[in-house]
């Protein structure tokens, strides 16, 4: 059999016999001509990084509305099971703080912040923070 050759003047592979890269960039190419679909075009590196910064941009904006639950430990106490099942309504539970100690900010079991007690408007408290974490926030 004689060897055939394209228009390039490369031998071509005989009928059946095209190579795994061939078959599937064929198979895909006929499969998405069959389909009505064509090839996405190749983007430049600094496209693709753009946009993929667009979309972590996106994906922040979305996360900024997202709630958090934040808890303000007001002081912690550690007793026996036997003291705690006597426990009962007027029991008072010893803290291991003093009035006036900052009390502790904490979001999802880490501390972020500690603060101060104050009194708000009506029978409302707040906390004023008086530190931030280091390891919670950058360095500024």
């Amino acid at each position: 059999m004689a060897d055939e050759r394209d228009e390039t003047g490369k031998t071509a592979a005989p009928a059946g016999a095209a190579s795994d890269a061939t078959m599937a960039s064929g198979a895909a190419s006929g499969m998405e001509e069959g389909l009505g679909l064509k090839p996405a075009p190749e983007d430049p590196p600094s496209v693709i990084q753009t946009m993929a910064g667009e979309v972590q941009g996106r994906n922040i904006d979305a996360m900024l509305n997202v709630g958090l639950d934040v808890q303000i430990i007001l002081g912690r106490s550690r007793m026996p099971i036997s003291k705690l099942l006597k426990l009962s309504r007027g029991s008072v539970i010893e803290l291991d703080k003093k009035i006036g100690e900052p009390v502790e900010v904490v979001i999802n079991d880490r501390l972020v912040a500690r603060g101060d007690l104050v009194k708000l408007a009506g029978d409302r408290i707040g906390v004023t923070l008086t530190a931030i974490a280091k390891d919670y926030v950058g360095e500024v």
